[in-house]
C-alpha cells in the first residue's frame, strides 16, 4: 500500500514556524460596524451614532429605539419619565403571548412599546413620547394606549405641548378588541388637548402603519415625516394583492405623502431637534400674545 504522504511536499523548518502555527488572526466584533441596508456602505457604530443613526453616504435613516430617540431630542438630563412601571397583560389569553411579552422586554429593555415623559427641547418645555420598534414592532396594546392617553391628559392639566415620535406596526392583535379600543381612547385625549389650545407635533418614522397611523399619529397639528419612512394603514403588499395592481415606486413613503398633502413637512433626523425647537418656540410666543 502506498504511503498517503508520499507525494506531499515536506514543510521547511523555517525559523518561527511554530509560532506561526499558533497565531490566531484578530476577530472584529460585529457590534463595531454596521452595514447600511440601502447603499451597503460599512460604518463604524460610533461614527453612525454621531450622525444620529443616519447613513452619511446615502441618508438612510436606521430604525432606533425609544431611549435613543429621547436622547436625540431632549436636552441633556431633562427627560423625566412618567409611568415607567405600567405594562400590559394578556386580556384574551392569546396563545404564546406571555412568552412574546417576556421576549420583547428582554430584547428591548422596556416594559412596554412606548416611553412617556416630560422634558425640554432647547429649553422649550413639552411632553414627549417615543414608540419603540424593538418591542413587538411598537404595536399598540392597552398599556401603550393608556400611557399615551395619560400623557395628553398630563399635558392638558399643565398647558404643555406634546411631541409624539411614532414608529409602529399598528394595533397589537394579541390583545384583540382591547387593542382596537385604544384608537378611540387616544383620539379622544388628543381632541381634548387640542380643544384647549394645546399643540401636538407628530413625528412619523419608518414604519408608521395600521391602527396607530389611523388614530393619533395623523392627528397632529403639525405632522413631520422622516425621509423615506413607510406611512400607511395597510402595507403596499396587502394593497397590491387586494386591487391586483402594481403600485407606483415610492407609494406610501414620506415623499409621496407630502406630495399628496398628508404630511406638513419632511425633516432629516439630524435637524429634527432644531426643527421641533423652532415650532415649540413659535407656539409659546402665540400663547403669550
Amino acid at each position: 500500500m502506498l504511503n498517503r504522504n508520499l507525494f506531499r511536499r515536506p514543510r521547511n523548518a523555517l525559523e518561527g514556524a511554530g509560532e506561526a502555527d499558533n497565531y490566531q488572526s484578530p476577530e472584529i466584533t460585529e457590534e463595531l460596524y454596521v452595514s447600511c441596508p440601502n447603499c451597503k456602505a460599512m460604518h463604524a457604530v460610533d461614527d453612525l451614532g454621531r450622525c444620529a443613526d443616519v447613513c452619511p453616504a446615502c441618508g438612510h435613516h436606521f430604525r432606533i429605539g425609544a431611549r435613543r430617540r429621547t436622547a436625540l431630542l431632549a436636552d441633556a438630563d431633562s427627560f423625566e419619565e412618567l409611568w415607567p412601571e405600567l405594562e400590559g397583560g394578556d386580556p384574551i389569553s392569546f396563545e404564546g403571548y406571555q412568552q412574546k411579552l417576556t421576549q420583547a422586554r428582554a430584547q428591548s429593555g422596556e416594559n412596554e412599546g412606548v416611553i412617556t415623559g416630560v422634558c425640554t427641547i432647547e429649553q422649550n418645555p413639552c411632553c414627549l413620547f417615543a414608540m419603540d420598534p424593538s418591542f413587538i414592532m411598537g404595536s399598540m396594546g392597552t398599556a401603550v394606549g393608556e400611557k399615551i392617553t395619560r400623557l395628553f391628559e398630563y399635558a392638558l392639566e399643565r398647558h404643555l405641548p406634546v411631541v409624539g415620535c411614532c414608529t409602529s406596526g399598528g394595533a397589537r392583535m394579541q390583545e384583540g378588541v382591547f387593542s382596537l379600543m385604544q384608537m378611540a381612547k387616544t383620539t379622544g385625549a388628543v381632541k381634548r388637548h387640542s380643544d384647549a389650545g394645546g399643540l401636538f407635533i407628530a413625528v412619523l418614522s419608518d414604519p408608521t402603519t395600521g391602527g396607530v397611523m389611523a388614530s393619533f399619529a395623523m392627528e397632529g397639528d403639525i405632522i413631520i415625516g422622516e425621509p423615506d419612512a413607510l406611512i400607511g394603514f395597510a402595507g403596499p403588499r396587502v394593497i397590491e394583492q387586494t386591487i391586483r395592481q402594481k403600485l407606483k415606486e415610492g407609494f406610501q413613503r414620506s415623499e409621496f405623502l407630502l406630495d399628496k398633502g398628508f404630511l406638513d413637512m419632511i425633516c432629516d433626523r439630524r435637524a429634527m431637534k432644531e426643527c421641533l425647537s423652532k415650532l415649540l418656540r413659535l407656539h409659546r410666543r402665540e400663547a403669550q400674545e
